[in-house]
């Protein structure tokens, strides 16, 4: 319908405020509420349904109204229950009880055309095929074995004895419930007891004409006296647990909703704003149960409309905002839902405008209002109706009326947005959890479940049937991966731990169901993955080959992950949890055994349990798992061996020496393993390779593995001193040197010293050593070695220290700095501050703080590591006891020497060298941004160049320079100093490019800051201090060089320099008239060539004509 969301729906309410309605009012409900009813709609309906033109009574199998009065909650769940995750999300301020009672509400609304909801015949819905003679039904599609379809095996009459045989529980192969004695029901009874008792049959083959609608339920007494059979209402308002209070309400509601349109469709009823509209106070029990009830509808609405829509919902959507404001307020006070009241109006306006949108593209709402078809809402809904199936006397079991219900359901399939893929999914996740709530003692149920995964699985290779009724439901392929991940997640708990999962009374029997049932579960997402990527692929119009490609390469993943191999898994992970059970209860763990016992009785005892659990295996479990793993047993038996063999590995770690204790143990551990591996052996006569690739995962239990466990154990232990030097160092080392003799660590001396005799030690063992267990004890101190020099760099990093760079503004030489700089005397203040500089030139002092001392120590210490290391590689490399290596190679990570000796250490070496140089950059970026700052960056070139030059700051770098030289060793100098250089060059070029608003320049400043670069320059050459060689200063300076000249060209010269740099960098023409330059990004990579360097230096010229190039081209702010 052409639903426009910005009318008044005022109407909608005042079409509500009598019971008698003129013409005017029933035109205007029609016109808000009750889209043009599709034809194609309802003739799809009918293919899929066969609905007949009476329902008959149901037996009394289900529920008498005896029954009915106790209602029964749902069986408190099992433990295993908690395990079986929800997969349909949660819906917020909504239980289950409310849940429940909205889903029984929705149905009876959409089954209301049939006998016993409020007529006693379909009003728009019946199949042109029904006879008096013919079964309901006889002629629908028999449709999937959970699906609603026509039941089938009815007498003719159908009213009393209504279910003969369930057509869903057939093909599911669910048992039928004993059934009760039937009595007729006197028909006087019937009639006066209830509007809505069956009727029977026609007989003239005629539609019979719609009765009038009549709500009451029958009186208890009078049902007590009749003993009729239940009708489908009745049936269903027992399994939901639906007051005869609350159904009364719900009948009255929809009698005032369909006054003069009884033909009118479910889908286009709001049914919770036409309760909202039509049930007052008066007709609950108190206010507060009203309340209660009316927050839950507002709730209801507020999942469908703005929580979860069906249609997706712009945030800025004033209906929803004002929905929520409304349902806000309900939760103080009742809202108003008198005649007159404008919040009733303003809620109905807001909730028919919400579900009766249009979709994102604009196309129409195919005359169906969505407000409980958004999912999750929709699913939480149709599975509670779904979950009433069960009986309530024996939650195990189906009722007999499954059929009719299920029939029945289907009539809310348009109102929630369920298609059959949809309804298969959800009632395969119902009786797989029903299996799981009621402690798993029926195991019908998980057969039912498998058999509806055949239905699911067939929906899941045609996509296409996900949009019956062309809605398209999206969420389909989300439900199914949620369903089946909480399936899988469940049962895989249990296959992963079949020994206890499966221990009751033939546990073969219910693995030979669950299992198949969680191996097509994984195939349908696997396959859905292929689909999904193959689909993509072909929406991208790639190649034909390019799609088999993609194709190709996801099915060998699925093949990875195929049957065989989770079954694979399932064994082993199952052995290897009834292993450490069996330690467990035995208590046979190595820890818990007193050390003083004799532990080789403590294995031995446990390599005959672990004989009697193999068998155990392949008596009980093999034979079901090898229909899906050829080697089941096998697999098994090297579980069992890999596990023993762990113990056994434990049992040695303790033992220091070799004794005829060990050699007992070795012995019964080397029979057991003769009996997994024929196990083994037997299990794989069938395959290929005789079962050689599966042997070949047993790691055998040989003695001379054991000799060298107890080397490399001992190397494990020995290590462990070195190893606690270092935590020690952590947590106490101050960087403070013992003597200026030894001007490192003292942490570094300790370790290196324990290292020393630890390799002594090692080559002093009454065992010949091999060059692998050198290499060992190798690899362990080098890993201590880079972990203690991890430790030592760990001191911050160099850009800590330089300064933020100052937002690009252009010189103005009345900025309000400069005039005020003026009026104060300037010249006074410069006098003052180069005075106090020039005295500190002539009386310079170092100002290296402490900590860019301690730095110097950090340094000190990784060069004393660097020079021991190299002593104790020599020492493992030329050592006479080193034998050669067993298996012939030389030692992993070494590199391998002509005179047949080793390097043990290179990537121990390595880590120094990065250490030394990035503790060689924190230290030099340190004493020249942090130290040095005072007298370099805050005040070189400040105000003024000429009188702010940088001969103090080179007289305090000097001092550094030689305080430096007395504090390292002279292996560390060089590297120091060079990073000193590479610093002061930066920070030179911080104060040319990035000097803040104190600095200015112009044209004749370059002379005397190029003087001042050489200056700076000759403080490191050769001639200076003596440790950097002038072609390597000369490198270095190169590009600060370069910026200085920059200085050095007239603005024109720059701003041409500029436009030509910049339109490269940004890959476009040279900038025409009118063409806007780009502004370049700040890269801090300084050269003369970077036009964001050629900026900077406009930024800081102090002319006319720099300052009208930055403001015409950036719009640059001036200095304040």
């Amino acid at each position: 319908m052409g639903h426009q969301t910005g009318r008044d729906y005022s109407h909608v309410v005042s079409a509500a405020s009598t019971h008698h309605h003129n013409h005017h009012h029933h035109h205007h409900l029609s016109l808000v509420s009750s889209p043009r009813i599709n034809h194609h709609h309802h003739h799809h309906h009918l293919s899929l349904v066969s609905s007949p033109r009476t329902v008959p009574a149901l037996s009394v199998s289900a529920v008498t109204f005896e029954a009915a009065g106790v209602v029964h909650d749902h069986q408190q769940p099992a433990a295993d229950h908690v395990d079986l995750s929800w997969p349909f999300g949660k819906l917020q301020g909504l239980d289950k009880d409310d849940i429940r009672e909205a889903a029984y509400e929705v149905f009876f609304t959409c089954c209301r055309s049939s006998p016993g909801f409020g007529g006693r015949h379909a009003l728009a819905f019946y199949s042109s095929n029904d006879s008096n003679d013919g079964g309901v039904g006889s002629s629908g599609s028999a449709g999937s074995p959970g699906s609603p379809a026509g039941s089938s095996g009815r007498g003719s009459g159908g009213v009393a004895g209504m279910v003969a045989n369930s057509r869903i529980k057939r093909a599911l192969g669910l048992k039928s419930m004993k059934r009760m004695p039937s009595r007729k029901t006197p028909a006087s009874g019937a009639a006066g007891s209830s509007g809505s008792t069956p009727s029977s049959p026609s007989t003239g083959g005629g539609i019979v004409p719609a009765a009038a609608f009549s709500f009451t339920v029958p009186a208890r007494s009078s049902v007590a006296t009749c003993r009729r059979p239940l009708t489908a209402a009745e049936i269903m308002r027992a399994q939901m647990r639906v007051t005869e209070q609350s159904d009364n309400r719900l009948r009255k509601t929809l009698m005032r909703t369909l006054v003069g349109q009884t033909s009118r469709r479910a889908e286009t009823i709001i049914l919770p704003m036409e309760l909202l509209r039509h049930l007052k106070p008066s007709e609950f029990n108190s206010t507060q149960e009203y309340h209660f009830w009316q927050r839950r509808q507002l709730k209801i609405l507020e999942a469908g409309l703005v929580f979860h829509p069906w249609i997706p919902l712009d945030p800025r959507n004033t209906y929803a905002t004002k929905l929520r404001d409304i349902i806000r307020a309900n939760d103080a006070r009742s809202m108003d839902t008198g005649k007159n009241s404008e919040s009733l109006r303003a809620f109905c306006n807001c909730v028919v405008s919400l579900a009766w949108r249009s979709g994102a593209d604009g196309s129409p709402t195919h005359d169906v209002c969505h407000w409980a078809d958004g999912y999750p809402l929709n699913i939480h809904l149709y599975v509670a109706l779904l979950l009433s199936v069960f009986d309530l006397r024996d939650e195990t079991m189906v009722l007999e009326e499954v059929d009719e219900l299920m029939e029945l359901m289907k009539k809310t399939w348009s109102t929630l947005g369920i298609s059959r893929p949809v309804h298969n999914v959800c009632f395969t996740w119902v009786l797989f959890h029903q299996y799981v709530a009621t402690g798993q003692v029926e195991p019908d149920l998980l057969c039912a479940s498998f058999a509806m995964l055949a239905e699911v699985a067939n929906d899941a290779k045609r996509p296409g049937d996900c949009r019956e009724q062309g809605a398209a439901v999206n969420y389909v392929k989300t439900l199914l991966a949620s369903v089946l991940t909480s399936i899988i997640g469940w049962s895989e708990k249990r296959l992963l731990d079949y020994h206890e999962g499966f221990s009751k009374a033939s546990p073969g029997s219910v693995m030979e169901i669950l299992l198949p049932l969680v191996l097509q579960a994984r195939k349908i997402l696997d396959d859905q993955d292929i689909i999904a990527a193959t689909t993509t692929a072909a929406a991208r119009q790639e190649p034909q080959g390019e799609v088999q490609l993609v194709q190709a390469e996801l099915q060998e993943q699925v093949a990875a992950g195929s049957s065989e191999n989770r079954v694979d898994l399932y064994i082993r992970s199952s052995v290897k949890n009834a292993f450490t059970k069996m330690i467990e209860n035995g208590n046979m763990s190595i820890k818990a055994v007193d050390i003083d016992r004799a532990l080789s009785e403590t294995l031995m005892e446990l390599a005959q349990a672990t004989e009697e659990l193999a068998a155990k295996e392949k008596e009980t479990y093999s034979n079901t798992l090898k229909k899906w793993h050829p080697v089941a047993a096998g697999v098994a038996a090297v579980t069992l061996q890999n596990c023993y063999g762990d113990i056994l590995n434990q049992y040695i770690s303790g033992v220091f020496t070799l004794s005829n204790e060990i050699i007992n143990v070795l012995q019964r551990a080397g029979k057991l393993e003769n009996i997994l591996v024929q196990m083994v052996v037997e299990d794989s006569v069938d395959c290929e390779d005789g079962g050689k690739s599966i042997v070949r995962e047993m790691v055998p239990y040989e003695v001379d593995s054991i000799i060298l466990r107890l080397i490399r154990k001992w190397i494990e232990e020995t290590l462990s001193k070195p190893k606690d030097c270092v935590q020690r160092a952590q947590e106490t080392e101050t960087w403070n040197p013992k003597s200026k003799a030894e001007p490192f660590a003292q942490s570094a001396v300790e370790l290196m010293n324990l290292a020393e005799a630890t390799v002594h030690e090692f080559f002093q063992l009454p065992v010949g050593m091999s060059e692998d267990l050198v290499q060992d004890l190798a690899d362990g101190l080098e890993r201590i070695v880079r972990e203690y020099t991890t430790f030592v760099a760990s001191c911050g990093t160099k850009q800590s220290y330089v300064p933020s760079l100052p937002p690009l503004t252009r010189c103005n030489r009345d900025s309000r700095f400069s005039k005020l700089w003026k009026k104060a005397g300037c010249s006074v203040g410069t006098n003052e501050l180069h005075h106090t500089l020039s005295f500190e030139s002539h009386h310079p002092r170092p100002t290296t703080s402490r900590g860019t001392q301690r730095l110097y120590i950090r340094l000190n210490t990784l060069h004393y590591l660097l020079s021991h290391l190299n002593s104790l590689d020599k020492t493992l490399s030329l050592s006479p006891r080193a034998a050669p290596s067993t298996q012939k190679r030389c030692p992993p990570r070494s590199t391998c020497t002509l005179a047949g000796g080793s390097s043990y250490f290179e990537l121990a070496r390595a880590s120094l060298q990065g250490a030394i140089q990035h503790v060689a950059e924190v230290a030099a970026y340190r004493l020249i941004f942090l130290d040095s700052n005072s007298v370099f960056y805050e005040n070189l070139y400040v105000f003024d160049v000429s009188n702010a030059r940088i001969r103090p700051a080179l007289c305090v770098l000097k001092q550094n320079l030689t305080l430096l030289g007395v504090i390292l060793m002279d292996s560390a100098q060089p590297l120091a100093v060079k990073e000193v250089m590479k610093a002061a060059f930066e920070a030179f070029l911080m104060v040319l490019l990035a000097g803040g608003s104190t600095r200015i320049f112009s044209l004749t400043d370059y002379e005397m800051i190029e003087e001042d670069l050489k200056s700076l320059k000759r403080v490191f050459c050769a001639n200076g201090i003596g440790l950097i060689a002038e072609e390597e200063v000369e490198k270095d300076v190169e590009i600060v060089g370069g910026v200085v000249e920059l200085m050095g060209q007239t603005t024109e010269q720059l701003v041409e320099d500029f436009s030509t740099a910049a339109c490269e960098r940004s890959g476009i023409s040279v900038a025409g008239s009118g063409q806007k330059l780009p502004m370049p990004p700040t890269t801090g990579k300084w050269n003369r060539s970077d036009p964001n360097t050629i900026l900077r230096v406009l930024c800081y010229r102090n002319d006319q004509a720099a300052n009208s190039f930055l403001k015409r081209t950036f719009q640059l702010p001036k200095r304040r």
